[in-house]
């Protein structure tokens, strides 16, 4: 009997399977797609606050048009509700705004006002801010008026990383100040910027101006211009401001330029004596020489850690010197102390 000769079987599922791996992969891409696009406002928000240079503009040039079809497509909408709901809708805002008063024409420092004094019942709101460096001091100020029931802290202490008055894009300092002066009334304010902003790329310039390297005078005029709107922001509303200044630091360079923007900080301080206090930190964290100190003696004639690591921002221990300096500054200007004996004389 003849053998039947067999045909290979054709196998019908290569064909399905390689459809399918295909179908696989074009789904997988439409769906990163539909990811970029819905996430696309936040895509563009951290392009925009990148350091300057070519990684920013590369990072631009694509999270732009994302932006924009996302927009156009309402894909931007599920993002949008959800961040509402979190209440973090200003999560993916750019905000470059700079809304500050008009420089006053009068140019003659104006009188302090009297020595208000304030009681446990009608306590001094203070509000504490600024950008990383003000963290451990604002904790530290925080501590020590605990005990004290005249002085009420507003919140914790609103210290922002990677922030300052250079780059609004990051983080809008004008519109929050203005906004809790305006919401909370502090009657005292404790700021400190500048650590983030010795560099020359500035966002939130007028339509028209343009800026030169930092520290030239067009840069050293815009940023000059900002602190005083600060200030005046502050101050026109009634609240007493005490300014920290930027410490010196472990990098020669950085610290030329900390004293650089210091430089602008204190004089509109001056202007504005009674008003604003500008509290100098640089003789506080320096050595024999003169010099950067990690460590420095503290009254007792022992080496306390000042400083940290990274030799810019503060240990506890240097925030708890200037937090005393801070509260010093706001006994002298406020009566926070003669409730005692009118309640032991009660």
């Amino acid at each position: 009997m003849a053998s039947r000769r067999r045909h290979p079987r054709r196998r019908v599922d290569e064909g399905r399977r390689l459809h399918s791996a295909g179908s696989a992969i074009v789904v997988a891409l439409l769906a990163l797609l539909v990811g970029v696009l819905l996430n696309a406002p936040g895509l563009h928000k951290s392009a925009e606050i990148q350091p300057e240079g070519w990684k920013r503009d590369v990072a631009l040039a694509f999270a732009e048009p994302l932006a924009s079809i996302s927009s156009t497509l309402r894909l931007d909408q599920p993002r949008r509700g959800l961040k509402a709901v979190l209440g973090r809708s200003e999560d993916d805002e750019i905000d470059t705004g700079i809304a500050v008063p008009e420089p006053s024409p009068d140019t003659t420092p104006a009188a302090a006002p009297p020595r208000e004094k304030f009681t446990p019942t009608r306590p001094l709101r203070v509000w504490v801010a600024g950008d990383s460096l003000v963290v451990v001091p604002g904790q530290s100020i925080l501590r020590a008026v605990g005990d004290r029931r005249a002085i009420e802290p507003i919140g914790e202490v609103d210290g922002r990383i990677a922030s300052g008055l250079e780059r609004p894009d990051v983080f809008n300092w004008f519109e929050r100040v203005s906004e809790v002066l305006r919401e909370e009334k502090p009657r005292a304010v404790v700021l400190m910027f500048g650590g983030n902003d010795d560099h020359g790329f500035m966002t939130g310039l007028p339509e028209g101006r343009e800026i030169g390297a930092f520290g030239s005078a067009s840069w050293v005029a815009e940023y000059r211009r900002r602190v005083a709107g600060i200030m005046d922001t502050v101050t026109r509303r009634g609240a007493y401001l005490v300014w920290i200044g930027l410490p010196i630091t472990d990098d020669t360079e950085q610290t030329i330029r900390f004293d650089a923007i210091n430089a602008i900080v204190q004089p509109e301080a001056t202007k504005r004596a009674g008003r604003v206090f500008y509290l100098d930190t640089y003789l506080f964290f320096e050595g024999d020489d003169g010099g950067y100190a990690q460590y420095v003696e503290n009254d007792s004639g022992r080496l306390v850690k000042m400083r940290a690591d990274d030799g810019v921002h503060f240990e506890r221990a240097a925030g708890d010197l200037i937090a005393r300096k801070v509260l010093g500054q706001l006994n002298q200007r406020f009566d926070l102390t003669s409730w005692k004996v009118d309640r032991e004389r009660g």
